[in-house]
């Protein structure tokens, strides 16, 4: 079997934040268990990716971003259509971080944040870009992005 990698999010509370993962993204729940009032363990489906969630067990060590006041991790999708994919979870109750926009690295991006804490982004590949080329727009974004500051 080959190694893949899952991410698993702790969640306050798990039953709305599935709902939301199914209307803002597009995720097919697989499967629930019920442990105790709470959600020991889900699993959801994006296209070909994977992704595990529960409620917290602060007792366990398991502290969602609400718990934490933050997060440290964000969680990437790709759509073929990220302006498209950012309305709709906007529109399901994300808050916007980032709107999509064209990206130094060849990407359209952008980010949010979900109403549990998680911090999610989502990008649309439109160009592949050589290493050197790539270097040289990203040091004249930073100019940009400096100028803004």
């Amino acid at each position: 079997m080959a190694q893949k990698m899952v991410p698993h999010l702790s969640v306050s509370p798990a039953t709305e934040a599935i709902e939301f993962y199914k209307k803002a993204f597009g995720f097919e729940e697989i499967m629930r268990m019920p442990m105790g009032g709470k959600i020991g363990h889900a699993e959801l489906r994006l296209g070909d990716g994977v992704l595990f969630l529960a409620d917290e067990y602060p007792q366990a060590g398991s502290k969602s971003p609400r718990t934490l006041g933050g997060t440290t991790v964000t969680i990437h999708i790709e759509s073929p259509d990220v302006d498209k994919a950012y309305d709709r979870a906007i529109k399901a109750g994300a808050t916007a971080l980032m709107p999509p926009a064209d990206m130094f690295w060849g990407d359209r991006y952008g980010t949010l944040k979900d109403p549990f804490g998680h911090q999610w982004s989502i990008a649309t590949h439109k160009e592949d870009v050589p290493p050197a080329e790539m270097q040289r727009r990203m040091e004249e974004a930073m100019k940009n992005w400096k100028k803004k500051e």
